[in-house]
């Protein structure tokens, strides 16, 4: 085992190169190469067991190697594996797209499918500038986005997205977007009240002088997610939602992180009983087994593009993957266990445990501000708790204590100085218990100088 090791991180080092990763750090210690997962855990290489306290990147709902969803994948390969959706269908698109219907909210009857939430949030852009087009209103093409904001990393994603580490480098090849805040309590002056009203306040002014030449408004519903698992102010997202339909601009909701029951709800607009223009869906949609995502949209949208052949316009976009079988079948495999297990309906009282577990954090003196909604968690670590000062990017904070919580047994990754705790829907109360030890020991160790 280990030959087998030191053979896959040579040829590792050698040639793959690693998403939001320094390489040059990653070729100065020894990689994580991952062989299985069992429920909650993953197993490396050379036997041992980590916690996935990230779900993997945010996206798995039931656990690894989950019976049910891997019959679903072995019974469809049986069949086919892939056939286009151009000009054409496959029986597990229909039938996911309907139960997407059904489940979304309400007014969404129409599904575009591609294979990432950047590529679904790519489609939303796309459909929203071309709506307008075709309704013969071209003047109405800019977008708002919100500061921070983080939408993917494909160009009209990027476009639309606002975290200066990661978008400013590609500016000059970008679409230029208006940026509202978005509401950040612990980081704002006057606290909720104050963070909500300068957001709405803004997108009213902008919308006031500048509707008739923007197209949409994309938002991450209830919880902002790269910027380190902001948390809106309750009624925030009903509000905006308003003032879009009251300005004539389209709502787009990227649900991709927030789905499929991650913050309690099915959908994060759930919440305040939002019904979107659009919303872009992925990440927890197969359950975190295949890469598929969709994004869906209103009857009204769709007739924009719904015109005789010589009209041209046809929404020309598409993927060469669009409504893959597979995927498409183990989302409805994973929708229809999130059903029967009642996981939705469970993570109320396992955030309700999580929070419980993490409730002392706050008093600590490098611990800013624990945010949560459903099993959406993020640490903020300061410098100095009186003044809020952070702590340094160059003193990698949150890369440390993510790095301590894997000598431990458990694995995350930090956004700066906040560190994430995303763990599977199905997680078991023991196994959140387990999980959020290591969490709360590893802070400690790392805050309080015990390693290093």
């Amino acid at each position: 085992m280990h030959f087998e090791y030191e053979r896959l991180s040579a040829l590792d080092k050698a040639h793959l190169w690693h998403p939001f990763t320094q390489m040059k750090d990653y070729m100065g210690a020894d990689p994580l190469i991952i062989e299985r997962g069992e429920g909650v855990m993953l197993y490396d290489v050379q036997g041992r067991g980590y916690y996935d306290g990230f779900s993997s990147v945010w996206l798995n709902v039931h656990g690894h190697n989950v019976p049910e969803l891997n019959q679903a994948v072995m019974d469809q390969l049986a069949r086919v594996a892939h056939s286009t959706l151009l000009g054409m269908a496959n029986v597990p698109s229909i039938e996911l797209a309907t139960k997407l219907v059904q489940i979304a909210p309400p007014g969404l009857n129409k599904v575009f499918y591609s294979d990432s939430g950047a590529t679904g949030v790519e489609i939303a852009i796309k459909m929203a500038f071309q709506y307008w087009h075709n309704r013969g209103i071209p003047k109405k093409k800019t977008f708002i986005t919100m500061n921070h904001a983080y939408h993917g990393d494909t160009l009209g994603a990027v476009s639309v997205g606002a975290i200066p580490l990661y978008h400013e480098v590609f500016r000059p090849m970008l679409f230029p977007a208006h940026v509202i805040p978005y509401p950040y309590p612990y980081r704002h002056a006057n606290g909720a009240a104050g963070a909500m009203e300068e957001t709405l306040e803004r997108l009213r002014t902008l919308l006031k002088a500048k509707s008739d030449e923007i197209a949409a408004m994309i938002v991450e519903p209830i919880v902002q997610g790269a910027s380190g698992i902001v948390v809106m102010p309750p009624g925030c997202l009903s509000e905006l939602a308003e003032i879009c339909k009251r300005y004539d601009v389209l709502l787009i909701a990227d649900e991709v992180a927030t789905g499929f029951g991650r913050t309690g709800e099915m959908f994060a607009c759930g919440h305040e009983g939002v019904s979107p223009d659009l919303m872009v869906v992925g990440k927890g949609l197969t359950g975190g087994y295949l890469p598929v995502a969709a994004t869906l949209t209103t009857d009204e949208v769709y007739e924009a593009f719904y015109a005789d052949y010589e009209e041209q316009k046809t929404f020309f976009h598409g993927h060469s993957f669009t409504g893959n079988p597979l995927g498409c079948s183990v989302a409805l495999a994973s929708l229809k266990l999130i059903e029967d297990r009642r996981v939705i309906e469970s993570v109320g009282a396992k955030a309700g445990f999580v929070a419980r577990k993490l409730a002392g954090l706050t008093d600590w003196p490098n611990i800013g501000e624990v945010r949560q909604k459903g099993l959406m968690i993020g640490i903020e670590l300061v410098r100095d708790k009186a003044a809020r000062e952070p702590y340094d990017w160059a003193e990698r904070i949150g890369v440390q204590v993510c790095m301590r919580a894997r000598e431990m047994g458990m694995l995350t990754r930090p956004l700066g100085n906040v560190v994430v705790f995303i763990p599977p829907l199905a997680s078991t109360e023991p196994e959140l218990d387990a999980m959020t030890e290591i969490l709360v020991q590893s802070i400690r160790d790392v805050t309080e100088g015990r390693i290093g």
